[in-house]
């Protein structure tokens, strides 16, 4: 295993027959820290679906660190990705149906993941759960400054705001946020959408009227908690859920 992802990742695999698509999940924490409830529970419902999962607990800036802390979390999920493809979760994978599925910072960090230059580590298929997108007008400040540090310039934040990155080589995804979420704006999961249409990539959009931030799978709310529902049917289109 890459020094990179050394005591990071956790394998949750599915009972599903192989090749079997994998989805890597990023759990939130406004790259300070990675939530518990975004990483092996989510795993464990994506294995309930027919798919492998690998949580990645990515690098995080230490408590009351300036310094930036970039591009050490993206450096962990480039790796995570080759070697997933590469067969390091020793499953029966299929390496042309890699996903990854991200939450707040997660999902920054997987749209990031999503809209580099090298298809080798390029996913092929999104989940952003209520992600920070933008380190523009509508960044989440905490998670600009865990990343790049404090005082970033603006073309460094302007590198990083993904809906700026997107091409028509970007996957396609599945966004879902809540429209009164109170610390990621909703206008970050619309900024990507917008940007993915744009570039003429399929985008499933789902924005719920009401809901905190960080819920996770959303077993306290259950209106949101659909959303895993509209994902699975998503994946089942894109043909990565088994048939009967």
């Amino acid at each position: 295993m890459p020094d990179a992802l050394a005591d990071r990742v956790t394998v949750v695999a599915c009972d599903a027959p192989g090749p079997r698509p994998v989805v890597l999940v990023l759990p939130g924490g406004g790259y300070r820290m990675t939530a518990d409830h975004e990483a092996e529970p989510v795993a464990r419902w994506l294995a309930g679906l027919g798919v492998h999962a690998v949580v990645l607990r990515y690098p995080v800036a230490p408590e009351g660190s300036t310094a930036a802390l970039h591009p050490a979390p993206l450096d962990a999920a480039t790796a995570a990705v080759r070697w997933v493809r590469a067969g390091g979760t020793g499953l029966d994978v299929d390496p042309g149906r890699v996903g990854v599925l991200g939450f707040s910072a997660g999902g920054h960090l997987a749209a990031t993941l999503s809209t580099v230059d090298d298809a080798a580590v390029r996913p092929d298929a999104t989940v952003l759960c209520y992600p920070v997108v933008s380190f523009g007008a509508d960044a989440h400040e905490g998670s600009v400054e865990a990343l790049l540090g404090v005082g970033a310039a603006a073309q460094a934040r302007a590198a990083l705001s993904a809906e700026r990155r997107v091409t028509p080589a970007t996957p396609p995804a599945f966004v879902w946020h809540t429209a009164d979420d109170d610390a990621v704006p909703v206008a970050n999961a619309l900024l990507y959408a917008r940007a993915l249409w744009a570039a003429g990539v399929p985008a499933e959009l789902h924005v719920y009227p009401s809901g905190r931030h960080g819920l996770g799978l959303a077993a306290e709310d259950p209106h949101v908690a659909r959303w895993t529902d509209a994902c699975a049917a998503w994946l089942d289109r894109l043909d990565w859920l088994p048939r009967p």
